[in-house]
């Protein structure tokens, strides 16, 4: 009966201590999600002052400068939908540079030069953010997904997070604009 009693408490023990670690793996999703949250945002308070300088050298390329506009102000809030909302962002604000490049006295603007700095440590710092979100998901993923981990993950409720991911594999690196 003792022995009964022991492996019983061992049992709830390891339960507490799976539960404990899930809710711990979780969490820390939740925070690389806001780290990656963080950085979008820094990116899209940068878009607005990109479109500025650039409309007013490029007025008759309105196209472009609207779409950049229009991919930033879309609004969403589940991972998959934002990684596909932020590789159109990407693929626009690429033309957009590219675009300056045609203009040698938009690429010679100074703002524009300050601007373009600021947006590639956004992306740099953007990228860490969506590395440490991944590490994170694949570490709580594993626990949800491992037994004996898994016995508790089921009884809980906890379930398996999704990745970050670019939509083309093409934009897995960051694009290259040279000014």
């Amino acid at each position: 009966m003792i022995w009964l009693s022991a492996i019983l408490v061992l049992v709830v023990l390891a339960g507490i201590w799976a539960f404990n670690r899930l809710v711990r793996q979780r969490n820390l999703v939740s925070e690389a999600w806001a780290g990656i949250d963080v950085q979008l945002q820094r990116r899209h308070e940068l878009i607005p002052n990109l479109v500025a300088v650039a409309r007013g050298y490029l007025a008759h390329e309105a196209g472009v400068l609207e779409q950049v506009t229009l991919v930033r102000g879309a609004s969403v809030d589940q991972a998959p939908a934002v990684a596909e909302r932020e590789s159109g962002l990407s693929r626009a604000i690429g033309r957009l540079f590219a675009l300056a490049e045609n203009y040698p006295e938009l690429k010679a603007s100074a703002n524009l030069a300050q601007l373009h700095d600021s947006l590639v440590q956004v992306e740099d710092q953007l990228q860490y953010a969506r590395r440490y979100y991944n590490g994170a998901v694949r570490n709580y993923n594993n626990s949800v997904e491992s037994f004996p981990v898994n016995l508790a993950a089921g009884l809980f409720r906890f379930r398996p997070a999704a990745f970050f991911e670019i939509e083309f594999a093409s934009q897995r690196s960051a694009p290259h604009v040279a000014l």
